[in-house]
Order: C-alpha cells, then structure tokens, then sequence
C-alpha cells in the first residue's frame, strides 16, 4: 500500500512532466515557426529571374574584343568651324560623343589638322564595323584601333546620315564579330550592357536596363526608333555595341541627353534591326535604298481625333500627296488617317516612315480612316527620290478679319510671297500677325503660314475667309489645312 502511495504522485508528476515538455516544445515551434515566416525572403515572381552570377562577366569577355576604337583626322581651313557635328548636335541637350564640344574648341586662323574619336563595333569576322555618321563624317583618315592593339588604316564603304550610321573596312581576317540580335523583341527594363570608348578609355563596358524602346521625335537623325537606356554612355562612346544578356547586338550607342556634355542617365542607341538593314544596304550598293509614298504625313493629336470622328488618338494623317507619287496612284487623299500596315497598328508618323521605308519593292496593305469610315488600300512604295526636296519659309504681317481673335491675315500677293519667301501659286491666305496668347498661338498657327482650307473647304483669298468663318458658332472649333515651309499639315483651332 504505501509503495501504491509512493508511486501514484510520482507518475503524475512524471506524466506531467511529459505533457509539459509536449506543450513547450510545440510552443517553442510554433514561436519558430512565426519567426521563419517574418524572415522569409519574398517569392520571385512568376517568370522572373535576375541574371546568373558571372554572366555579364562572359557578355563583357565575348563582346569586348569585338569592339574597335576609331579616330579621324582631316584638314581644317581657316575659319572653318572643326566639329564634324551637324548643327542640330551642337544643342546642349544633345551633346555628341565626340571629345570636347565645339565650343570648347578654338579654330586657329590657319589651315591644320582636326581629330575626333569614337567606336565601332565588328559585326562580320573579315572586317566590316559598323559606326555613327557623325563619327567619319567628313574624315580624310579613319584609322582603327583594335583590342589586340592592331591599328589598321578603315575605308568608309558607305554612310548614312537619314540614320546616322556608317559602314567601314578594314582588311582582316578571323576576326571576332559580335552576332546581331533582335532589338524588336527587347523590352523595358531588360538588362542591357554599352560597350564603347568614353574619353578613349579603351573598351569599357557599364551596365543599365532598357528604359523605353520607340523613342523618336528626339532630333537627331531623319529617322528615329531609339532604344532608351540609363547605361552610362559618355563622349567616345558613339558607335559602340549595345548588348543584350546574350551576348547579342541589339543597339548602336548613338547620343546622349545631357546639361553637361557627360553621362545624365538618358542615353540613345539605334536599334539593331535598322543597323542591320542599313548596313546590308550600303555594303550592298552604297546607298540606303527606302521605300517612298509621297506623302506628308503628321500626329493625330486627340483635338484632330475629335474632328475626324477618330475614337483612339493614334496613326498617322496625311497633310498632302505629292502628284503621279505611288500614293497618289493608289488613291490615297489628303485627310485620310493611316491606321495599320499589314494588319500592325500605326502609333504615330515615326513609326510609319520606319515601316514604308523598309518596305521598297514589295506591296503593302494599309487600312485608312476616311469619311469617318475604314478602308483598305494596297500600294507598292517606290524608291525615295535622291532629294525629297522640301521648299519652305517663314512668317508673316498686316491685318484683316477679326472672325478669329487674334488672329491677322493678308491676300497671297507677289510683295507677301516676296517677304515671306513663299512657293509662288498658292491659294490661300497669309499668315501676319498672330496675338500672343490667343487661340490661333496655343493652335500652333504661325507667321507665314497660308491657310488652304477651313473645316474642309478651299481659301483662297480675305473674302472667302471672311465668309467661312463667320459662318461658325461662336464655341465652334476649325479644321485649318495649313501650308508650312513646303510642307501641308492640319491643325485645329478653337473658338473663343
């Protein structure tokens, strides 16, 4: 009895010892458990993966040897300014990789030699780099300076200043090439690496990410499909290689946004699709051969949507078709929106002119927006003229109607085509004087311009004028087909 008396408190207390230590031990897991769940790293997300470590080291030991550096010399007359720049590159906001901006630079009143540095990129292994226009641009010598430390004296085989891109020689063999890539397939916020020669620090490669890909309207070259990067790209840099994570040419590093003249966060690379196409063209012929409408074309900005019962602010709208051009042969009006060509939607005029200037001798389809109605029309572009020849000129003065406040216009006489150096024929009215502030300034109306028509019907003098636009509402707006330095365009215009 007394060993039952003995034992029973001892196997409750053991028995609660067990319970116990079961309690605290999934207490303390649980506690764990908790802790764990505040720790975890977050899940990548679905389809996502960052670059393997290594990898931009393979990319950079690929592609580097593949990227040459270039430099030119040529004479330089007295007075002459010495940036082999076009003007439009002097703007501060679009300083060139070219060593120190022109206005550093001081030309001595003597005949000598200027120089300038770039890179190329080798794209074929016997020799072919591919470059920027800008880089050669007036060159009496190219010389080009390989990885290996070989210099080699490059022959220009062709250059393209639509693009700004050019093709040199040098004679070689076996030498390594970097492959093209795709750049229609990049997309923002992809890895990319620039690889080139900033300030003639030899292959020197940084790395960004795709920042936006369509860039035109930048004003830099005729042309303009840029890949946006915030890669840091310096002077020296122009004509080096753009990469992707494959190792691939996907860009030409072309030009950079910048207050200072160095690397900002924006630069610009021609895709490689349109390298690839320019370069194919000049090795084959010399020449950059594009498909040509003969039309002008401009934005469909949403007050012009408006006016032509368009839904979607997109395409691209014809201000005028040349006579016997392949538009005009194949019906296209004046007025009419271009919607898509070959069934791919047309996002604004850059793209078109991109499109049909890589379509030369072969049919497209384009959907138009006419009579607030699509329709379909096939035309064969033909080649683009040598001189796609733009007359032009300026702005205008004296008064007249009062219809449009603010807004001064003048009859088309010989003394007002003399003094706005005007095309001679044209029917309409001038442009004079324009009030600042006023609805015709915030439309975009300028002096000079001749009015063709308002809300589609013919202008072509004060009384016809007169009497169109007295014959509008007073909030009703106005569709003006204006004539602008050899150019036609549409602009609207609303009333006060």
């Amino acid at each position: 009895m007394k060993a039952r008396k003995i034992l029973a408190p001892i196997s409750f207390l053991m028995l609660g010892f067990i319970l116990g230590s079961f309690l605290v031990s999934q207490l303390h897991l649980f506690s764990l458990g908790q802790a764990a769940e505040v720790r975890r790293e977050p899940a990548p997300l679905p389809g996502v993966s960052l670059p393997a470590e290594g990898l931009f080291t393979e990319i950079a030991k690929r592609v580097t040897p593949a990227v040459v550096n270039i430099s030119i010399t040529r004479d330089v007359k007295e007075g002459e300014d010495d940036s082999a720049l076009p003007p439009m590159f002097n703007d501060p906001f679009f300083k060139r990789f070219f060593g120190d901006p022109p206005s550093e630079r001081q030309v001595p009143p003597r005949h000598r030699r200027s120089q300038g540095m770039g890179s190329g990129v080798i794209v074929d292994p016997n020799g072919v780099i591919i470059t920027n226009n800008h880089v050669i641009d007036k060159a009496d010598e190219v010389k080009v300076l390989l990885a290996d430390k070989r210099e080699f004296k490059g022959k220009v085989i062709g250059s393209d200043p639509k693009s700004d891109l050019a093709v040199v020689k040098i004679d070689a063999e076996n030498l390594p090439a970097v492959p093209w890539g795709n750049s229609d397939q990049l997309q923002v916020g992809e890895y990319v690496l620039a690889i080139g020669n900033p300030f003639g620090l030899n292959q020197t490669v940084t790395m960004g990410i795709v920042s936006a890909v369509g860039r035109a309207n930048v004003g830099i070259a005729d042309y303009e499909d840029f890949i946006q990067t915030d890669a840091a790209i310096n002077p020296g840099n122009s004509g080096g290689a753009m990469v992707n994570t494959r190792g691939e040419l996907v860009g030409i590093n072309t030009a950079i946004f910048s207050r200072t003249g160095g690397y900002m966060g924006i630069g610009f690379a021609v895709p490689s699709e349109m390298a690839k196409s320019v370069m194919e063209s000049l090795v084959k012929s010399g020449k950059v051969v594009r498909g040509w409408l003969g039309i002008s074309i401009q934005e469909v900005t949403p007050q012009l949507a408006k006016e032509f019962g368009l839904k979607e602010t997109k395409g691209a709208l014809i201000g005028d078709v040349l006579p016997n051009s392949p538009a005009e042969k194949a019906g296209f009006k004046r007025g009419d929106i271009l919607l898509t060509v070959d069934g791919k939607a047309v996002e604004g005029p850059a793209q078109l002119r991109k499109w049909v200037a890589a379509s030369t001798g072969k049919k497209i389809k384009l959907t138009v927006w006419r009579d607030k109605k699509e329709k379909e029309i096939e035309v064969s572009p033909g080649e683009q003229p040598q001189e796609v020849a733009l007359a032009g000129k300026q702005d205008g003065n004296e008064a007249s109607s009062a219809a449009f406040k603010g807004l001064q216009v003048r009859n088309l006489t010989p003394a007002m085509e003399h003094r706005y150096e005007l095309v001679k024929g044209l029917q309409g009215v001038v442009v004079d004087q324009i009030e600042e502030g006023s609805a015709a300034e915030e439309a975009g109306l300028q002096p000079g311009d001749v009015l063709l028509e308002i809300n589609r019907k013919p202008v072509q003098n004060i009384s016809d004028y007169e009497r169109i636009v007295s014959a509008l509402k007073k909030d009703e707006s106005a569709l003006l087909l204006v004539h602008r330095r050899g150019n036609t365009l549409f602009l609207t215009l609303g009333m006060a």
